[in-house]
């Protein structure tokens, strides 16, 4: 743990901050020379010149020894890396290239025009049989009922570059971040070194890049969270259950971290304020669809992510539950059962050592869902992005409680730098 303070903090961030960008410009090319998917290759053409930009501008600051506008650079590499190659893409689409956009942003704005039409953005069974066996796949939509909403300005203004979903979910991913960075930083204070770090892993971080680039379906419930976890930090234990219970009422993803947010409430008597909005919330998204068509809702969100829909998830990386499930006899029970235990094994954790801090509660929901994504027979690699974030804003949740407490962090705080 020292360790690791020690290397984010050389020279004043610095040389932390060249590592990544350097390894993220790396990262970019080699996914513009290699990638089988059109869309993650022009993202690597566009984003490598962000990268190297970002790059020479700290080797710059290294060399004069000023550490300035980490913050500021972070948002301009955030432009160039992600929301530059996100409209070209989406232009390129609406004008009628192929491959300009990953099969989640066809779903989603797929469920918006299904909402708007029908009033649930879900297929059925009997539905989705029908299909050609090749569309099949894109006729599931594993996702809350509330997806849907990114995928509404294409069913009502039809086939445009600001119609794509993407747009969308950058719009939602900023809007929450800067929130969170602003509750954590203080009002008119600058970004400490560890908000600034924070912002790094959620913004420009390749992971979270590429995905908000191609895809994006995951970033906006990533940064819910993040917002959620600064409003406990801050006290605002009311706002925070309304952000948490929007991420859930997008994806499933995100009940874990309003299971530990939960029991932070509770244990610190904030629970009456936490749950109306942590709990209400989805359960309003889910509703509507529920009484329209419940076997529909079952099917896409139950049944399919389980293994058990007409078609088979394509979510395959080689971590420890699939080369279990695909290498071990019956290897798909092994790995669910060691996932069921870890998920037993945290659960007792909780009980026994409840969070009482934002901090404490982001590495639960870090460490549970990094072993849930090792261990699951069906993930993508790309869900590394919200274990990495919630690991990584540990520190800066802690210091925003140490500055509202008016007391220092204390060194033997499990939430500093423990990744």
């Amino acid at each position: 743990m020292t360790l690791l303070r020690r290397l984010d903090q050389a020279l004043d961030g610095l040389a932390a901050d060249a590592a990544l960008y350097g390894l993220a410009a790396a990262f970019a090319l080699v996914t513009a020379l290699t990638s089988t998917l059109p869309s993650h290759r022009a993202w690597g053409a566009w984003a490598v010149w962000a990268y190297l930009a970002a790059f020479s501008v700290v080797v710059i600051q290294l060399v004069l020894r000023r550490p300035r506008w980490r913050m500021g650079l972070t948002w301009a590499t955030w432009c160039g890396a992600v929301l530059l190659p996100l409209i070209v893409q989406a232009v390129q689409r609406a004008a009628g290239h192929a491959g300009r956009a990953q099969e989640e942003v066809l779903v989603v704005e797929h469920m918006g025009e299904r909402l708007a039409r029908t009033g649930t953005p879900y297929l059925g069974p009997d539905a989705i049989a029908a299909l050609p066996a090749d569309e099949r796949l894109l006729g599931y939509a594993p996702y809350q009922p509330g997806m849907a909403v990114f995928g509404l300005p294409r069913a009502a203004f039809g086939d445009a570059w600001f119609t794509d979903a993407r747009i969308w979910f950058a719009v939602a991913t900023v809007a929450t971040l800067v929130a969170a960075g602003w509750l954590l930083a203080g009002r008119g204070r600058p970004a400490p070194a560890s908000l600034v770090r924070a912002m790094q892993f959620a913004t420009v971080l390749p992971v979270c890049a590429l995905t908000l680039a191609t895809g994006g379906d995951d970033l906006p419930v990533l940064t819910l969270t993040l917002l959620a976890l600064a409003c406990c930090a801050t006290g605002r234990y009311g706002a925070a259950g309304l952000a948490v219970g929007a991420a859930a009422a997008l994806k499933l993803f995100a009940l874990p971290v309003v299971v530990v947010l939960a029991v932070c409430a509770i244990v610190t008597g904030n629970g009456r304020r936490f749950l109306p909005g942590a709990l209400g919330l989805p359960v309003l998204a889910l509703l509507p669809a529920f009484l329209v068509d419940a076997d529909a809702f079952v099917e896409n969100v139950i049944r399919f992510p389980l293994g058990h829909g007409l078609v088979t998830s394509p979510a395959q990386s080689p971590f420890p539950g699939y080369l279990i499930s695909q290498a071990v006899p019956g290897g798909r029970y092994v790995a669910l059962a060691l996932l069921v235990a870890v998920a037993l094994a945290i659960a007792v954790r909780l009980v026994r050592r409840p969070p009482r801090t934002a901090a404490t509660a982001a590495l639960f929901c870090g460490y549970g869902l990094l072993a849930a994504i090792l261990l699951m027979p069906t993930t993508r690699f790309g869900y590394l992005l919200y274990p990495l974030a919630l690991l990584v804003w540990a520190p800066a949740l802690a210091e925003a409680l140490s500055r509202s407490t008016g007391t220092a962090a204390p060194r033997s705080d499990p939430a500093l730098y423990r990744l």
